[in-house]
């Protein structure tokens, strides 16, 4: 009798069903519930998603037919689009944050015919009678309008189609759509990547011959489910057999839960390690938190090559150990390594946690490469980069124009309906990622900006205006940076700051005011001209901020300047301030 291993999964639908075989009664899930954290295991999670999937063909769910998912982080999302899956069907996420018409857009778009929304606030965007294909909106948190998820659950109960679901399973091919994740749409309407089974399950044997989950981690889920990066997270998880702990749906409580939860890996985008930065390092003098992240790098640089460390070195790390131990803390002190992507994080931040013994790596991809181009790995790894590539059967090149292209088993199958973007991203089975980057004689990759982002000045220079704002970002004070200067004479740039930053900081100064009055005070603006010189002496003078304007509000979703994934949209930013803009060239 063969013993079954998670490997055997052929399609991502048989994740669930394949790891309860291998785990069974491990821990497979915790979540917040009541104020206490509960758990599931791996046997439970099967059932539960064997229900909601026999609930959904019940409901008529066919294989290939698209469902919506409309919600927060939650276990009770997994369930949903596990079941989908278990089902035959195509998960098509919406972030939680999308505006009636997004959530319209994609519902049309992907023609789904079913809805789970989080409860009735986003179930109350949705115009049932406008989108022929969508039969009906299910809630999860239940509400007098609405069948519920654990309605559709009992159903499945009351009506098991075990060798059903089993049979239709056994028809998908890994080449069939699984997902339907939605680009966040920076220069137009959104597009509906297609990613396959194969490409799932690539991921997952990625993450295993990397270890970036083992099978004892606790994984700690804050991360949107609309994002790529939380999928992989996902199946990786049950792939492996880790614990995966979700948030409790509250943002001001991650870091409490970090605490809490002490997981051993995170995934997770630079805003949070930025602030923990921050917070670690406020009123610790600049030439001081230098000195111990030297001192911090040297003794875990020994210390991974197995050498001996001197004893004035050992002995100056015991005094600064005592502040990187509270770092580990608040981390819950067991985190093992973090994974940071989706936004570019500065190597000052990177060079702090690793010194402090959180080792916070990079990584680089896309929705149309399953999230997944280059990484770094605790073995090999290099700060200012996004990692290298060669395995798993990743592979990547630089177009003679710069371009990144991306070539294996993680390329996803095209957009929905759109042959004609498609053509455009994938030639030759490479992808035209749009991104400009350098690869090192050690096969690290940097990314130096985006290719329709270039400005042409009026003197023919061309630029990447990421490399400045990136500057700018690594200071504390700055919460966005937009340049703009194609077919100007010199480079600008719209700033906004950090509230939770500038405004304590200028009642230090004895600076009182809201955010709106303080942008525009003497003292902070002098305090942003500092930050702009100090960018500028990276770069020439051609690449050179020569005016800036704070805006009085930061940027926002609502106002439509930033994606659900916090991607800055430059056409709509240009567009609503554009009187501003054209003011710094008069």
């Amino acid at each position: 009798m063969s013993v079954p291993t998670v490997g055997s999964a052929r399609v991502v639908s048989d994740l669930p069903f394949v790891a309860a075989q291998v785990h069974q009664d491990r821990v497979a899930w915790r979540y917040r519930e009541h104020g206490a954290w509960q758990q599931k295991t791996f046997t439970e999670v099967a059932e539960a998603v064997g229900e909601l999937a026999a609930g959904f063909a019940h409901a008529g769910v066919r294989v290939g037919d698209r469902v919506a998912v409309l919600a927060e982080t939650r276990y009770e999302w997994s369930i949903a689009g596990l079941a989908v899956l278990a089902a035959g069907g195509i998960v098509v996420p919406i972030y939680a944050s999308s505006s009636p018409e997004e959530c319209a857009y994609i519902i049309e778009n992907s023609g789904a015919v079913l809805l789970v929304a989080e409860n009735a606030a986003q179930a109350g965007k949705i115009d049932l009678a406008a989108l022929p294909d969508l039969r009906e909106v299910l809630v999860v948190d239940a509400d007098s309008e609405h069948r519920t998820t654990a309605d559709l659950a009992e159903e499945g109960r009351a009506n098991p189609a075990g060798e059903e679901l089993e049979s239709r399973r056994a028809g998908l091919s890994p080449d069939d759509p699984s997902v339907i994740i939605y680009t966040s749409g920076t220069t137009g309407p959104p597009k509906g990547c297609v990613l396959t089974h194969r490409n799932w399950l690539a991921m997952c044997h990625l993450t295993e011959e990397l270890s970036y989950v083992v099978a004892d981690d606790t994984v700690y889920l804050f991360l949107p489910l609309a994002h790529v990066f939380a999928q992989i997270t996902q199946f990786s998880a049950l792939y492996m057999g880790a614990t995966l702990a979700y948030f409790g749906g509250d943002a001001k409580r991650i870091v409490p839960e970090l605490a809490e939860v002490k997981p051993t890996f995170l995934p997770s985008v630079p805003r949070i390690f930025e602030k923990i930065y921050t917070i670690a390092t406020a009123g610790i003098p600049a030439e001081q938190l230098q000195q111990a992240v030297g001192v911090g790098l040297k003794h875990r640089a020994l210390t991974a090559a197995g050498q001996p460390v001197p004893p004035e070195l050992e002995a100056a790390f015991t005094q600064v150990d005592a502040v990187f131990a509270r770092v580990r803390g608040v981390f819950g002190g067991r985190l093992r390594q973090a994974l940071s992507g989706a936004a570019p994080i500065s190597p000052e931040v990177l060079n702090f946690f690793l010194a402090a013994g959180v080792p916070v790596l990079e990584g680089y991809g896309m929705s149309e490469s399953t999230g997944v181009g280059t990484t770094n790995t605790l073995g090999k790894f290099r700060i200012g980069s996004v990692g290298a590539f060669g395995v798993g059967g990743l592979d990547v090149r630089i177009a003679e124009d710069g371009e990144i292209l991306m070539n294996g088993p993680h390329l996803f199958a095209g957009y929905w309906r759109n042959p004609e973007a498609t053509a455009e991203v994938l030639q030759d089975g490479w992808l035209h990622t749009g991104d400009l980057g350098v690869i090192d004689e050690d096969g690290f990759v940097t990314i130096t900006g985006r290719k329709k982002d270039i400005i042409i000045t009026a003197g023919g220079k061309n630029i990447a205006p990421a490399n400045v704002e990136n500057q700018l970002r690594q200071s504390r004070w700055i919460s966005h940076a937009v340049v703009f200067g194609d077919r100007r004479p010199y480079l600008v740039a719209l700033i906004t700051l950090d509230a939770e930053e500038i405004v304590p900081w200028a009642e230090q100064q004895g600076i009182a005011g809201t955010y709106a009055e303080l942008v525009a005070h003497p003292t902070v603006v002098e305090l942003v001209q500092g930050l702009v010189d100090d960018a500028n002496a990276h770069f020439v003078k051609d690449s050179q901020i020569k005016r800036f304007s704070i805006l009085d509000r930061d940027l926002s979703q609502e106002d439509g300047e930033l994606t659900p994934t916090l991607k800055v949209k430059r056409k709509v930013i240009h567009s609503v301030h554009e009187d501003l803009y054209q003011g710094l060239y008069t």
